[in-house]
């Protein structure tokens, strides 16, 4: 087979929304699809046999981090990633472009790419589009993503804001939650971030920001097509940038998507600091003009609102860090919102997290109140069951929105799921 397959099984008779299949060497996944973040080639705090027991189909591992540690060469040498984590089920890994923007303090930008310094031992390494499909092929994953210049977002304006510059020196609150870029081949304008940079001072710099973005993610991604030489094994993605500027964003998608024939395209540059709102606008806008018969991935989203926006909007694959770093903090997402467990008012509480919930640590019969206290006591089986509970709650949110296009079953959806805020005109 190729390195990568997708039918479209099912499409929503009310929004763009659909449900397919992708099929890997490793196996396939069910789509809308949310994939777990294992970084560091671990879901933190669970074993593969529980992450597989939510539910879940696809991992995520992080190139730029195996690259520090232990090593994209050790794990070649070993089977590559998924028999070194254990995992026999498809995974995608990340290019290293986003550290670029999220480590914005320790990397300087150039047109051959990023180099770092490293936050294991301080050493400079230099990160570029040949470099990181070489990492990505020796970490084996089966679908890989090229390496992209990820610009800042204006600072998240609330949602209902018509001008995102009217918000600039708001804090900036977003699943990915990073200073703006900064490097030698950036304005120095830009340099710094939140972390003792300033925003930009109007909407020139910003555009010229996006563009410069745009322009380098396209010659980027020819030089990881050409250095990209395991396509009968690995499905090289490309991704679209543009910011908040819809016009660019729709030279970006035509352009990525006409220059380069590739087995799946992503949304990239979305929730680095922007309101809902504008998350929203920008997905509703790109996906459509991505290939339908392409899996489209929506990179580092995240809640559920988010999610089922995007996939009415035809988005298909998802990622995020929440359910895990929240369950590290006692967290809990539920359909009607968060429970934060180290609540005294938990103390006594005997219910399960979510009553109906089918995870380990609901159906296991585990209490709020013990929950609490494994958390009080700094215990680790408090942050592996409240990380169980969160992925397999996302899981099930994933069951649901398919179960939901198949049906077009929106209004019962949105009964069960109050916390992904469908609006009752779009339930209905």
């Amino acid at each position: 087979m190729t390195a990568l397959r997708f039918e479209i099984l099912v499409r929503c008779r009310s929004s763009r929304a659909r449900a397919g299949r992708v099929e890997t060497l490793h196996g396939s996944f069910d789509t809308p699809a949310f994939m777990p973040v294992g970084t560091k080639a671990s879901v933190k705090g669970l074993t593969p046999a529980q992450v597989r027991g939510t539910g879940t189909q696809i991992l995520l591992n992080n190139a730029w981090h195996l690259l520090l540690r232990p090593g994209d060469g050790l794990i070649a040498r070993r089977g590559g990633s998924h028999a070194f984590m254990r995992w026999d089920g498809p995974i995608l890994t990340d290019s290293g472009g986003y550290q670029a923007f999220s480590l914005a303090d320790r990397s300087t930008l150039d047109e051959d790419g990023v180099l770092f310094r490293s936050i294991v031992d301080g050493a400079l390494i230099r990160l570029s589009p040949e470099r990181s499909i070489e990492i990505q092929r020796n970490l084996g994953a089966d679908i890989i993503m090229a390496f992209d210049d990820c610009p800042p977002a204006l600072p998240a304006a609330a949602d209902g804001d018509p001008d995102p510059m009217a918000s600039i020196g708001r804090p900036v609150g977003s699943i990915r939650d990073a200073p703006p870029l900064t490097g030698a081949g950036t304005p120095p304008r830009w340099r710094g971030g939140r972390r003792g940079g300033r925003a930009p001072r109007n909407r020139a710099e910003y555009a010229q920001r996006l563009r410069d973005a745009h322009d380098r993610t396209v010659r980027w991604l020819a030089r990881c097509v050409a250095a990209h030489r395991s396509a009968d094994r690995q499905a090289l993605f490309g991704i679209v940038q543009g910011g908040t500027d819809l016009a660019l964003r729709e030279e970006a998608a035509s352009v990525v998507t006409t220059r380069f024939d590739l087995p799946g395209y992503a949304i990239g540059g979305v929730a680095v600091g922007e309101g809902p709102a504008q998350i929203r606008s920008v997905v509703a806008f790109t996906a459509p003009r991505l290939p339908d018969d392409r899996p489209r991935y929506l990179m580092g989203v995240g809640y559920e609102r988010d999610i089922v926006a995007a996939v009415r909007a035809g988005v298909d694959m998802f990622d995020c860090v929440l359910p895990t770093r929240n369950g590290r903090n006692a967290y809990a997402f539920t359909q009607t919102g968060r429970l934060h467990l180290r609540n005294a008012a938990h103390a006594e509480d005997d219910r399960p997290i979510e009553s109906g919930c089918d995870c380990e640590a609901c159906a296991g019969g585990f209490s709020r109140a013990y929950l609490r206290h494994l958390f009080q006591a700094d215990e680790m089986l408090g942050p592996t069951l409240v990380s169980i509970h969160n992925v397999r709650h996302f899981q099930r949110l994933m069951l649901d929105i398919r179960r939901a296009i198949r049906d077009d079953g929106w209004s019962c959806f949105a009964r069960r799921w109050p916390v992904a805020g469908l609006p009752a005109a779009e339930a209905s």
